[in-house]
């Protein structure tokens, strides 16, 4: 196994909202609301493989849908991230892009966008995350302006984040977070420790310890430095 899936098994085993703390103990940007869990079980992690959409020209050659050449990079370890700001109604993700993901064993798709054919996504058990819910298609509307490159997530409102291609991704209920992938290892390892830590004190209100007791000083200032 690879130092990177081993590095995104650690990441799947936690939730955004330890993530988000460990994040702030550090004082690194990375999370963004927003972006409401369409389908799927649950959490997901990965690497981000990027794609940008928006109004223009298609690329040159033979015509070809937005988000196939994003399918056909990602795989397990990945998470499909796709802009569409534009503030254009119209799909930047769809039913057959959600059965070519699920056939490739992508671990799922963050769209900052509106996506379309939500049922088909919630019926192929597919882990979609995005901005809105439409059913215009892309076609006639927006195109793929590039895969792999810089993309931005977020309302300008609640945080935007920019996200590079091979980034961290990890979305869950609470919240969707980036994270560079320079500081991953630190991000985790402080994640791991803020975890433990909430274990040990949910173990103590377990055993009847008062709430007062265990939620005082020492979980005001965990985050501090």
């Amino acid at each position: 196994m690879s130092d990177i899936s081993l590095l995104v098994q650690r990441l799947r085993r936690l939730d955004a909202c330890a993530v988000s703390d460990a994040l702030d103990k550090l004082q690194l940007p990375g999370v963004v609301t927003g972006l409401p869990q369409r389908s799927g079980p649950g959490r997901i992690a990965g690497r981000a493989v990027t794609m940008k959409v928006g109004p223009g020209q298609p690329p040159p050659g033979p015509p070809r849908h937005l988000g196939c050449t994003a399918v056909e990079l990602a795989g397990a370890d990945d998470v499909i991230v796709v802009e569409q700001r534009s503030g254009l109604e119209a799909g930047c993700w769809g039913g057959l892009l959600t059965l070519g993901a699920k056939v490739r064993g992508v671990a799922g798709v963050i769209a900052d966008g509106p996506l379309r054919d939500v049922d088909e996504a919630m019926a192929y058990g597919f882990p979609v995350f995005s901005r809105s819910l439409t059913s215009r298609t892309a076609r006639g509307r927006v195109v793929e302006l590039g895969v792999q490159v810089p993309v931005t997530i977020g309302a300008a409102a609640g945080g935007e984040v920019g996200v590079q291609p091979g980034d961290y991704v990890l979305a869950d209920r609470s919240a969707t977070i980036f994270i560079a992938a320079a500081d991953i290892e630190r991000v985790l390892e402080t994640a791991e420790a803020i975890v433990a830590k909430e274990a040990a004190m949910a173990k103590a209100i377990l055993s009847g310890t008062p709430i007062g007791q265990v939620m005082g000083g020492q979980y005001e200032h965990m985050l501090e430095n």
